[in-house]
């Protein structure tokens, strides 16, 4: 079928726009796969892989699609809407400034990965960044890493090679994960040092390994439920079936007049401060 040569072809030679116009790559794609328009019809699918080859520049207009490809001009148009709606393409226009001024110019932006509608709109606003020029990728070196580097200039004697920071680094990772702060494994690695230190990579390995921190318990996450009818927030435990006790019509004097023990009066108390500080949309202390 038509559609099944165009997806295996190679791009032709194809003509291009006007300097500045013409197909532009939108920012933040992901890469290149042989299944990236599975989700079109067989129709558009080989054209969005036909445009997606194409380089920035190349004219992707309706009438220049239709002379480059087996669709006449009412096909590749309704093809082309088909891609705007799945989020390939949107085409607008751009105020360009220059040294003359500026003026407004046609746009015509691809992606390959399919975006929605807010996507597009950040992209509009511009919050969403343009793709930084390629760079030499350099060696990162993780927080672990620069601690122990460091060591040196808070005590001489621990002055560490790189091989030595590199070996020791995921012991110091895991006293991250437990939630010791830089400063505590300084203190950790730095207090009561012997005189004179002579091999300072092992002394560091046993320091790190002997007085590892316990796994810390797991905090209790602090949640407040709303009532479905009313939206005022509460413990769960008040609002049975979602609702809170107004909603439901509850009103027992019973249960209104039971006396709460001081301790239930400093609980209760916390609950309604952690709800109120939620609906204003304040942190509440964990």
């Amino acid at each position: 079928m038509a559609e099944a040569k165009l997806s295996a072809a190679v791009v032709p030679t194809h003509p291009m726009a006007n300097p500045g116009y013409g197909k532009r790559s939108a920012p933040d794609q992901l890469p290149r796969t042989n299944h990236d328009f599975a989700h079109l019809p067989p129709r558009e699918a080989a054209i969005a892989a036909y445009v997606d080859r194409l380089p920035d520049g190349a004219d992707i207009s309706v009438k220049t699609l239709a002379k480059e490809l087996p669709y006449g001009q009412c096909a590749m148009r309704t093809a082309l809407n088909n891609l705007h709606r799945a989020g390939h393409l949107r085409r607008g226009r751009e105020n360009i400034a220059g040294s003359g001024g500026s003026r407004w110019i046609t746009r015509s932006w691809w992606s390959r990965t399919a975006r929605d509608d807010a996507w597009w709109a950040a992209f509009t606003r511009g919050d969403v960044p343009e793709a930084p020029p390629p760079e030499r990728a350099r060696p990162t070196r993780s927080r672990a890493h620069i601690l122990l580097a460091a060591l040196g200039r808070t005590a001489p004697a621990l002055s560490l090679s790189e091989a030595d920071c590199a070996q020791l680094a995921p012991l110091v990772a895991e006293w991250f994960e437990r939630g010791a702060t830089e400063e505590t494994v300084r203190t950790a690695l730095t207090a009561g040092l012997p005189t004179p230190v002579h091999h300072p990579a092992a002394l560091l390995h046993r320091r790190l390994t002997t007085k590892l921190p316990p796994v810390p318990a797991p905090r209790p996450p602090l949640r407040v439920l709303e009532c479905a009818e009313c939206h005022t927030p509460g413990p769960p435990e008040a609002l049975p079936g979602g609702l809170c006790g107004a909603c439901r019509g509850d009103r027992s004097p019973a249960r209104l007049n039971t006396p709460l023990s001081p301790s239930a009066v400093q609980v209760r108390a916390g609950e309604i401060r952690a709800a109120m500080s939620l609906r204003r949309g304040e942190k509440v202390p964990v």
